[in-house]
C-alpha cells in the first residue's frame, strides 16, 4: 500500500507541473530527465530531491540557448529505488528524447543506469549519489555532491574525535551500494585512527532491527553507525528506544529527512547526520520552498507532511541551475559532444550550495560537509557544525 500512494503521489506531482506549463507558448520546448526514486526505500529521499528541481523549474520555466528561448519540460521517472529497475527507467527517459538527465538519488541506481545513458549518448548529472563508482572509469555521469570517502571521514572524525568512542558497531544494507560503500569507508578511517568495529548486514526487507541493537550493545561499542535508507532509519531508531541502546546514532546524508526527525520525536535517542545543506542557510531559498510545498498538499506530503527543508531539496534546486547553465553554454539542445563539453567545463555558483566544479572524474570539489543532529523534544534538525577534512 506504501507503495502504491507513493506512485500517486509522483503521479500528482508530474501532473501538477504540466499542468503549471501549459499556457499555449509558441517557443520551442527542451526535455530535461528527472531520473529519481519515488517508490522503493529511497522513495522517501528521491521524493525530497525531485521536489527541489521542480521548485527550481516553476522559478525559471525557459532557458536561452544559442539565442532560442526554449520552455522547459521535466520528464520525470521512477526508478523505483533499485539497480534491477534503475535501467528501464532510464531507457524511459532516452525514448522521450530528453537534452540531459538529472538523478539519482541512490548510488546503486545511478551505476545500474550509466550504460543506458552512455549508450544513448546522454550526459548525466547525478545529485546526491555518492558512492565513487558513479562516475569512476565514465565519462559521461558527473555530480554535484560530495563523496563517502569524505563523509565516512568526517563521521569516523566526529565518532573518535567529538565522542572520543573506541569502538564502533556498524550495520549496512546487504548488497547495497550506497550502505555497504559509506560502512566500509567509515570503518576503514574509524580504524586507522585506532579504533576497532563490529560489522553486521541486515537483509532487504527486514522489519525488526531488535537483534542488531542488542548485538550493539553487547559488541561494548561507543557510537551506532548505519548508513540506511529513511524507511529502515525509523525502524531503527524505534529499535533503539525500545532496547535503550544508550548510545549515539551516527548516519549519512540519507538519514536528513524529517521522517527520521519525526521518528525520533519524544524519543531517548541521539542522532548525528552528515548532509549537504542546513535550513538556514539561505533564508530565500528556505522561504521559497517552504511557500511552494504549503502550496499543494501533493508537494507537502512529498516532503514527508511538513516543510522542514532537507538537504536533498536544496540540491536538486541547485541541480536544475546547473543544467540551464550547462544547456546555455552549450548553444545547442541536440548536441551532446557540445553538452558534455560544457559540462566538463562548469563554473557555476549555485544559488543554495555555493560554486560547483567538477574534478577529472566528473565529481564537484566540495571539501565541507554540514553536520546536524536531532533535538529530540521538537523533532527538529539543529545545526552542529560545518566541517572539512
Amino acid at each position: 500500500m506504501r507503495k502504491s500512494i507513493s506512485a500517486i503521489l509522483v503521479i500528482m506531482l508530474a501532473l501538477a507541473l504540466l499542468a503549471g506549463c501549459a499556457g499555449g507558448s509558441d517557443s520551442p520546448t527542451v526535455r530535461i530527465g528527472v531520473f529519481q526514486p519515488a517508490t522503493g526505500d529511497n522513495g522517501a529521499g528521491g521524493r525530497q530531491e525531485t521536489l527541489g528541481t521542480v521548485f527550481a523549474h516553476s522559478e525559471k520555466p525557459t532557458v536561452t540557448v544559442g539565442g532560442v528561448e526554449y520552455q522547459v519540460e521535466l520528464i520525470i521517472v521512477d526508478n523505483q529505488s533499485t539497480a534491477a529497475t534503475a535501467p528501464a527507467a532510464a531507457q524511459n527517459l532516452v525514448a522521450q528524447d530528453v537534452a540531459i538527465v538529472i538523478g539519482t538519488y541512490g548510488s546503486g541506481a545511478a551505476m545500474a543506469a550509466s550504460d543506458t545513458f552512455r549508450d544513448a549518448g546522454l550526459t548525466a548529472m547525478g545529485v546526491t549519489c555518492t558512492n565513487p563508482g558513479v562516475t569512476l572509469g565514465n565519462d559521461h555521469y558527473f555530480r554535484i555532491c560530495f563523496l563517502d570517502p569524505f563523509q565516512g571521514q568526517i563521521l569516523a572524525g566526529l565518532a573518535k574525535d567529538h565522542f572520543g568512542a573506541g569502538n564502533a558497531y556498524v550495520l549496512a544494507l546487504q548488497g547495497d551500494d550506497y550502505s555497504t560503500g559509506l560502512a566500509n569507508f567509515f570503518m576503514e578511517s574509524f580504524e586507522a585512527k585506532g579504533g576497532s568495529v563490529t560489522y553486521e548486514t541486515f537483509p532487504a526487507g527486514t522489519s525488526d532491527y531488535s537483534t542488531y541493537i542488542l548485538n550493539a550493545k553487547a559488541s561494548g561499542a561507543d557510537v551506532f553507525f548505519s548508513p540506511t535508507s529513511t524507511e529502515a532509519a525509523s525502524l531503527i531508531i524505534d529499535a533503539a528506544t525500545a532496547q535503550d541502546l544508550g548510545i549515539p546514532i551516527l548516519a549519512g546524508d540519507t538519514w536528513d529527512s524529517n521522517v527520521v526527525s519525526g521518528a525520533a520525536h519524544g524519543k531517548d535517542v541521539q542522532i548525528y547526520v552528515t548532509t549537504f545543506y542546513q535550513e538556514g542557510g539561505s533564508p530565500q531559498f528556505d522561504s521559497g520552498v517552504k511557500a511552494f510545498m504549503n502550496s499543494n498538499p501533493v508537494q507537502l506530503q512529498n516532503n514527508g507532511g511538513n516543510d522542514s527543508v532537507a538537504g536533498v531539496t536544496a540540491m536538486g534546486y541547485d541541480a536544475y541551475f546547473v543544467i540551464l547553465d550547462i544547456l546555455e553554454r552549450a548553444g545547442s539542445v541536440t548536441d551532446q559532444d557540445a553538452i558534455r563539453a560544457a559540462t566538463v567545463a562548469t563554473s557555476f555558483t549555485g544559488p543554495v550550495t555555493g560554486l560547483i566544479q567538477f574534478d577529472s572524474n566528473g565529481d564537484a570539489i566540495r571539501d565541507t560537509a554540514f553536520v546536524k543532529n536531532v533535538n529530540t523534544a521538537t523533532g527538529e534538525w539543529e545545526f552542529f557544525r560545518q566541517q572539512g577534512l
